[in-house]
């Protein structure tokens, strides 16, 4: 089954739309990073904003000062949550259990280094 061709309007707005998508990951990621957003914000703020639902746990726990792609494979393999899992797919025990971790371990910004 093959998808209908886009008119040179659609793709346009398509496009656009996915630009402000990876802008506003992008940004999210920013405010994670500075400390300015909470990993337990921005889960919540998946809830009503699709960009940001879309989102990859692992890229949000990349963002993370002091967390690369082998800790936060580790942190999730730790709390059973799949490498493909995406915001709007964390259970509310995953998401409890993330958030959790992350106010033991005090992984924020400023602690991050220090304490993992």
């Amino acid at each position: 089954m093959s998808l209908r061709p886009l008119t040179e309007q659609e793709r346009a707005d398509a496009l656009g739309k996915a630009a402000a998508a990876r802008a506003a990951r992008a940004e999210a990621k920013e405010q994670l990073k500075s400390g300015m957003l909470s990993v337990a914000d921005l889960i919540t703020s998946g809830d009503g904003d699709s960009a940001l639902a879309r989102m990859k746990v692992s890229e949000m726990l990349e963002a993370l000062p002091g967390i690369g792609r082998v800790r936060a494979a580790a942190i999730m393999d730790e709390l059973g949550i799949a490498a493909s899992r995406r915001l709007r797919g964390l259970g509310i025990h995953q998401r409890r259990a993330l958030v959790d971790f992350m106010n033991e371990k005090q992984v924020h910004p400023n602690t991050a280094q220090r304490n993992m």
